[in-house]
């Protein structure tokens, strides 16, 4: 597959909001169907499922992809998903709402957290605030660890996984919306080694052992505003699941709660302040202020040691 992602980002943030922005009733009529075109289909791959908070296009990591960065002490990056059912055999009940689950254990993925940064995407001259991968510089549009020993490989396959689901992809969408070529080469639309269906449990579909304790952490992830605590109770679950089953070792799963709770240097210490700065500065903007530059990206990320981009050729 050969992508042109030069400018566009679409996998890597949040774009409805501009589609409400451009004039013409057909056009917010197609911001209103968004969430249930292109990445939505990805979801539906297990299920008919509402993902309970959280934001558009998750690209949901495997358990060696966060091991890798909980280990490389980038945590800081991950959140989880859960979703809520409608039929009873599919769920378990928690607090007032049915989420999805296997054998019991509410099943959840993980994947990059989006807090809100300003940026032009598709040749726009004026920033937005937009929710945008963690790890994307709003200046540049481009991934500050692709290429790296981090970058996870369900980020590369995205595309090709929409394919396997005969879905639109992002690149379509964007081509569809805003012009410009983006999907140069169609292939790779074998859903083999995606880890769609029963193999992706404990891979990349993990399942929480005691129900009973999540009721908050679920009411603060729909509201949008889970704790740290929560991402980590998270984390340490899937990092200690076994593929193809249900369990979750307790060895592995308070190791990794360790790591987590514990004060040993952080590998990407600028991930977690960068974050609440992003927000920070979004509330300042919904108080009045303009919307600030994206390159105030190198004062809020570079400057706390974020990993440079390499720039376009």
């Amino acid at each position: 597959m050969e992508v042109n992602c030069h400018g566009c980002a679409g996998c890597c943030l949040d774009w409805r909001p501009l589609l409400e922005a451009d004039d013409g009733s057909n056009r917010r009529r197609r911001a209103r169907s968004a969430p249930h075109d292109g990445g939505a289909e990805r979801e539906r791959a297990f299920s008919e499922r509402v993902p309970l908070g959280g934001s558009y296009n998750f690209v949901a990591l495997t358990r060696g992809e966060i091991r890798t960065l909980l280990e490389r002490g980038a945590a800081a990056a991950l959140t989880p998903r859960f979703w809520t059912v409608a039929e009873e055999r599919e769920g378990v009940e928690i607090g007032d709402r049915r989420v999805a689950a296997v054998a019991g254990r509410p099943v959840f993925f993980v994947g990059l957290r989006k807090p809100p940064k300003p940026v032009a995407p598709f040749g726009r001259e004026e920033p937005t605030w937009l929710p945008t991968c963690v790890f994307l510089d709003p200046t540049t549009l481009q991934c500050r660890i692709h290429g790296s020993d981090r970058f996870p490989d369900e980020c590369g396959t995205y595309p090709e996984q929409t394919l396997a689901l005969g879905a639109e992809t992002e690149c379509e969408r964007v081509e569809t919306r805003f012009g410009g070529e983006r999907l140069l080469e169609r292939d790779h639309d074998d859903p083999d080694g995606l880890l769609f269906g029963p193999q992706a449990l404990g891979a990349k579909l993990f399942c929480h052992p005691r129900p009973d304790e999540l009721e908050g952490l679920l009411d603060r992830l729909e509201r949008g505003e889970p704790s740290a605590t929560d991402r980590a109770e998270c984390i340490a679950v899937a990092a200690a699941s076994s593929p193809g089953t249900v369990a979750v070792s307790k060895p592995h799963y308070e190791r990794a709660l360790e790591r987590l709770e514990g004060d040993e240097p952080d590998g990407d210490a600028w991930i977690a302040p960068a974050i609440e700065e992003w927000h920070r500065r979004r509330d300042r903007t919904r108080a009045g202020e303009a919307i600030p530059d994206p390159e105030l990206a190198a004062k809020i990320e570079d400057r706390r040691g974020a990993p440079e981009t390499p720039g376009w050729e």
